[in-house]
């Protein structure tokens, strides 16, 4: 029975869930013929699905994409299973490494763009890789619109959201201080910077715990002290996918800060987005890319409030409509957790990709 081999980035990458997903899916349909990655990735802190999908994964030894994909086309060649396709997980190296194996093996490939690797690519290039490939994914109306524009007619599936995993609990009580809670690599695509500033002379009890780590770690404890918030800004370093679940549970909103960095990297739909609201807590979030596809601000159906992105006035308003409101804290949660249902369930949206790559590329119909 003939299967579809991944490329990959950097391989584990605990940012990198909806990847790990969507390809575990695969590999349970029985359609996965491996995963080989064109850089390593950071094992020190995994995903359970990454550690059980690890034989399967190969690290390649070249450099260039012609190089890995001779290298991945060789490995196939001599594992004896069929290959029906290779598919790319992202726009830029993955997707080229992907369509120089598939030409190898004389099978067609696709890839899915995700954020910013569609502009890593050159638009030209971008182009014709588009147009040579069977498929092209995107997971939101931002990476959609960035493919439409180099003229590619891409098929837009959402990443989900572990909804057993993440599950609502009862809103805390109405305490003081309001517990708020931030999560990411502390980099500046994240945006945290702003949310400490927005914190200094924010009118309402609240306390915020940021989870991650990353170089902009000590800058940001030092704004953090400079602001005189060591009190109330804790900066509490990584944390596994065991400890998530309960991170949410404890707090009383998630805090979403995301901005355009100075070279132009920038989120996509952050993981912690479809978390917080498959946890029934509601999202503060900024207005950066495909955010506000998840996050719905402004009718009946509000998951949580938008701001414009690097602005710690706007932020910390927003921070205190929430903090001042417990009600209004609860109903947004309560609507984030029935969208998660309804648009972003894990197994859902991880059966229609296997589906769609079957389809696309005529493999055999496996049961999901």
């Amino acid at each position: 029975m003939s299967a579809v081999a991944v490329v990959v980035s950097g391989w584990p990458r605990i940012s990198e869930t909806f990847a790990v997903n969507e390809v575990t899916a695969l590999a349970r349909r029985g359609l996965l013929a491996g995963v080989f990655a064109t850089k390593p990735g950071d094992a020190s802190l995994v995903q359970p699905d990454a550690a059980r999908l690890a034989p399967l994964v190969t690290l390649l030894d070249a450099n260039t994409p012609e190089g890995q994909g001779a290298e991945v086309a060789e490995r196939l060649a001599a594992g004896g299973r069929p290959v029906g396709a290779v598919h790319g997980y992202f726009a830029h190296q993955p997707a080229a490494v992907a369509e120089r194996a598939a030409a190898a093996l004389d099978v067609p490939f696709s890839f899915s763009v995700h954020a910013l690797d569609a502009r890593k690519v050159d638009p030209a290039e971008l182009r014709r890789r588009c147009r040579a490939a069977a498929l092209v994914t995107t997971c939101n109306a931002d990476t959609t619109d960035a493919i439409v524009r180099v003229g590619g007619r891409p098929v837009e599936l959402p990443h989900g959201v572990d909804l057993t995993r993440f599950r609502p609990t009862p809103p805390p009580a109405d305490r003081r201080p309001v517990e708020l809670l931030a999560v990411g690599r502390l980099v500046e695509k994240k945006g945290f910077v702003h949310l400490i500033e927005a914190m200094a002379g924010l009118d309402a009890e609240a306390r915020l715990r940021i989870v991650g780590d990353g170089p902009l770690g000590p800058d940001l404890q030092a704004r953090i002290e400079q602001l005189g918030l060591s009190g109330t800004v804790e900066l509490i370093g990584r944390r596994t996918h065991h400890e998530l679940p309960g991170l949410y549970a404890a707090a009383d909103a998630v805090v979403v800060p995301s901005v355009v960095d100075r070279a132009g990297d920038r989120d996509g739909l952050p993981n912690v987005v479809l978390e917080a609201m498959a946890a029934g807590r509601p999202v503060v979030a900024t207005t950066v890319a495909a955010i506000p596809c998840a996050v719905l601000a402004g009718g009946d159906d509000d998951t949580g409030l938008l701001v414009p992105p690097a602005d710690p006035t706007a932020l910390r308003l927003a921070l205190r409509t929430l903090c001042l409101d417990p009600a209004r804290r609860h109903q947004l949660g309560v609507n984030g957790r029935r969208r998660a249902e309804d648009r972003f369930d894990l197994g859902r949206c991880s059966a229609a990709w296997v589906d769609l790559l079957a389809r696309t590329h005529r493999l055999p119909e496996v049961p999901a």
